[in-house]
This record gives structure tokens, C-alpha cells and sequence, in this order.
């Protein structure tokens, strides 16, 4: 088998039908940065059933951003394969309990995707917890449920969130009813810490 032909690999189990813990949401795309995918997976795998969904059900590529010496933005290297269980318009988001949305490039394109725009407002209509990070504010802006909240992100994203109506927080972790985010890596625990606390009280 050549190289062409081969199959990718992915960092992923085979899920077990037999798993019946509540379920979270979990986006990606090509180019969603790595520790923004893998730590909430991982975390929330503790605890929840963790179904990665995207545009289409196959292998993504993630990313390594990380600034470097004498760049002015992060740079960016090919990082982890990761596979989507489920399209996300195969998803009924009344079956799930939470949706996490994620950093790096992917959102740029994610959020004109009509499914997962559906699929964000209703988790927002029903007040279902939802965790952003980074660039994951510009598939909330898209969604158009931004208005009147509190959130932060890294800052060169705060315009995302202030040309919607949102008011801009230079904080680590910012919840403000159904939706916490966090502006990057450094305040993953926190913001996963947060985001757990928030689905145990919703269950």
C-alpha cells in the first residue's frame, strides 16, 4: 500500500455504542489548533461521551500555533490527524447536553456553515452550556448570539465580539449565563474547570 492510498490515522478510540453518559459536542475542522481540540476532549472525557463533529464525518487537520522569535502573529505547523464522528448536519442538538467550540483557523470557515450555526443557536434558545476559546467567538458572531454578553478572547479577536454587541473583557475565563470563553492555552484549566462546573449544574 503507497502512501497515497494509505489510511489516516487519528488520535481517537472506536467509540462504544455502549456508552451511555451525557453527550458533548465537540467542533472541528482543518486547521482547529491543536490543545484547543485536544484538552477540552480529553478533560471532558472524563466524565462525558465526547462526539467530534465537522462539515463532513472523515480525518481533519489539526495545528500548532505558536508565537514565535520575530513573528508578529502566531506561527502556524501541521499538527495531529483527528477524526469526526458525525456532519453536523446529521446532529439534533436536543440529544446533547454541551458544545464546545474551538481555536486556530478553523473558525474562519466553520462559522458559514449553516448546520453548525443551527446548531449553535439552539443550544443558546435552550441555555445549554457552551465553551468557547479563542477564535471560537467568530462562530458565535456568525450565530448572531452575542448580543448583550460578556466574553473575552485573545485580543485580536475582541472586534468579533464587540461589532455583534458583546462587551469585550480582558480576563482569562469570562462566563456570562449558558456561555464561558477564554481568550487561549494558558487559561485552559480554568476554563475547562468552569465549563464542567457548568454542565454538572445543568444536568
Amino acid at each position: 500500500m503507497n502512501a497515497k492510498s494509505a489510511p489516516q490515522m487519528s488520535l481517537q478510540d472506536v467509540r462504544s455504542d455502549s456508552d451511555d453518559r451525557p453527550k458533548i459536542l465537540l467542533v472541528i475542522g482543518d486547521g482547529a489548533e491543536v490543545m484547543d481540540t485536544l484538552f477540552p476532549y480529553y478533560r471532558l472525557g472524563e466524565s462525558f461521551s465526547v462526539h467530534v463533529v465537522a462539515p463532513e464525518k472523515r480525518v481533519y487537520h489539526l495545528v500548532i500555533h505558536e508565537l514565535s522569535e520575530g513573528w508578529d502573529i502566531t506561527e502556524e505547523r501541521k499538527g495531529y490527524h483527528f477524526r469526526a464522528d458525525a456532519s453536523f448536519a446529521e446532529i439534533d442538538p436536543s440529544e446533547f447536553v454541551g458544545l464546545v467550540l474551538p481555536g486556530g483557523r478553523a473558525p474562519e470557515y466553520l462559522r458559514y456553515d449553516p448546520d453548525l450555526l443551527r446548531i449553535t443557536r439552539q443550544f443558546f434558545d435552550q441555555k445549554k452550556p457552551v465553551a468557547s476559546i479563542c477564535h471560537g467567538i467568530e462562530i458565535l458572531a456568525s450565530a448572531d448570539v452575542l448580543k448583550g454578553r460578556s466574553v473575552t478572547t485573545i485580543p485580536k479577536c475582541r472586534f468579533d465580539a464587540t461589532v455583534c454587541g458583546a462587551t469585550y473583557l480582558e480576563q482569562p475565563v469570562v462566563r456570562d449565563g449558558n456561555l464561558i470563553c477564554c481568550r487561549g492555552k494558558k487559561d485552559m484549566s480554568p476554563w475547562m474547570l468552569a465549563f464542567v462546573g457548568m454542565l454538572e449544574e445543568s444536568l
